[in-house]
């Protein structure tokens, strides 16, 4: 199922999550522009859990380079399928929770459920020297403060049918629920095999949405519901 829209944004292109998804967007183009570059950049701002997990070993200077790779390496992604699928979940569910939470709030939000998911890694291979890169820890919590913000949405998907498509609308929760039941079979199922199998960061996604489940509804609480414009028949 590939989600197409939601039923609680009131618009689409909100502030921070248009700019979140422009610096997406720039940061790969720098990535495509050069293929020797692109492997540098990787190398220096991907995060390696084995590293960031012996930082109390390292030099400050070094401690602190590992600990921004953390951010840095939100930001990067492996190619063109990586990032469209990534920008899509972030473009359908990000303008509904940067509306309720509000843009300041939303950007720490973010930032911040990028960082747990990537401890999350860190907690579960650290002993690991594959280079972790991506938004998808960080859009997990994004899609986790949705599931409690927004209980009652509908989520309209395309859905695959042999050789032809339908859209259908299915409540958020049972969207939801799926992926994240997904994402934590496959992260228990790697057991031994490490926390990526397939080249995807399982404990990530999970860390990522219990985070964004935990934290969002705190975040919330603090600011008024704000108004929503009156739904069509």
């Amino acid at each position: 199922m590939i989600p197409l829209r939601d039923s609680e944004a009131t618009r689409r292109l909100t502030p921070i999550n248009s700019l979140l998804i422009a610096a997406n967007l720039a940061v790969f183009v720098l990535e495509a522009r050069d293929g020797r570059a692109a492997g540098a950049i990787v190398a220096r701002y991907a995060m390696v859990p084995a590293r960031v997990a012996q930082i109390g070993a390292m030099p400050a200077a070094a401690a602190l380079r590992a600990c921004a790779t953390i951010v840095t390496s939100m930001f990067l992604h492996a190619g063109l399928l990586h990032l469209a699928g990534n920008m899509l979940y972030l473009l359908i569910f990000g303008p509904a929770v940067e509306n309720r939470l509000g843009a300041p709030r939303y950007a720490i939000f973010y930032l911040a459920a990028g960082v747990a998911a990537g401890l999350a890694m860190v907690a579960m291979g650290p002993a690991s020297r594959v280079a972790v890169i991506g938004a998808s820890g960080a859009i997990a919590g994004v899609l986790g403060a949705y599931f409690v913000l927004y209980p009652r949405a509908r989520i309209t998907v395309i859905l695959p049918l042999i050789i032809f498509f339908s859209t259908v609308q299915i409540p958020a929760l049972f969207f939801l629920l799926a992926w994240f039941a997904v994402q934590l079979y496959a992260g228990i199922a790697a057991g031994a095999a490490g926390p990526m199998v397939g080249g995807v960061a399982w404990w990530a996604h999970v860390g990522g949405f219990l985070f964004g489940v935990a934290i969002a509804p705190i975040l919330a609480g603090a600011r008024p519901t704000p108004a929503r414009r009156p739904r069509r028949a």
